[in-house]
C-alpha cells in the first residue's frame, strides 16, 4: 500500500458535450499512481455523486455490504449507481448520463477534494447549499473549535 492520499480544493469544472469531466492536473498524477487511472463514481445522499479512487471505493463498498438489511435502500443507493470508469490520456473521465441526472449536473460543475474521494455537485446547486449553510448556525461540533 502506498502512502494515503488526501484530496482537498475545490475545483470548478465545464462538462464537454459527451460529459466527461477534466480531472485537474493537480490531481491526475496521484490518481494514476495510487488507482491507476481507475475510480469509481456514484450518488451520494445529498444530492451529489461521490467519485472515489478504486482502492478507496473497495474499502468503501466492503464497508457498505456490510451493513444490515435496515441499511438495504442505502446498499442500493451507494452500490447499485456504482460506475466504473478509467481516466483517459488526457485526464478526462466520463460521467454517465444517469448519473449526470440524478445529481442535476448539466455543465458547470464543482468538485471537491474530500480526504479519500471527491464530491461532484451541479454548481448552482452547490453554491446555494453552502449559501444556506453559511446563513445558518454552525453545527455543535464547532462549539470548542477554535478558527
Amino acid at each position: 500500500m502506498g502512502k494515503l492520499s488526501v484530496f482537498q480544493g475545490a475545483s470548478s469544472l465545464s462538462l464537454d458535450a459527451k460529459g466527461r469531466l477534466s480531472v485537474p492536473t493537480r490531481h491526475r498524477d496521484v490518481l494514476a499512481a495510487t488507482a491507476g487511472g481507475q475510480l469509481t463514481i456514484t450518488k451520494h445522499p445529498h444530492g451529489c455523486l461521490m467519485v472515489f479512487p478504486r482502492p478507496e471505493w473497495e474499502k468503501f463498498r466492503e464497508r457498505i455490504a456490510e451493513l444490515p438489511m435496515s441499511a438495504q435502500w442505502w446498499k442500493r443507493i451507494f452500490l447499485g449507481n456504482a460506475q466504473d470508469v478509467e481516466m483517459d490520456g488526457t485526464g478526462r473521465v466520463l460521467v454517465a448520463p444517469e448519473l449526470r441526472e440524478a445529481a442535476g449536473i448539466s455543465r458547470e460543475t464543482m468538485l471537491l477534494g474530500m480526504g479519500n474521494h471527491f464530491e461532484l455537485w451541479d454548481k448552482a446547486t452547490y453554491d446555494e447549499q453552502e449559501a444556506k449553510a453559511m446563513q445558518g448556525d454552525m453545527p455543535d461540533v464547532f462549539k470548542d473549535f477554535s478558527f
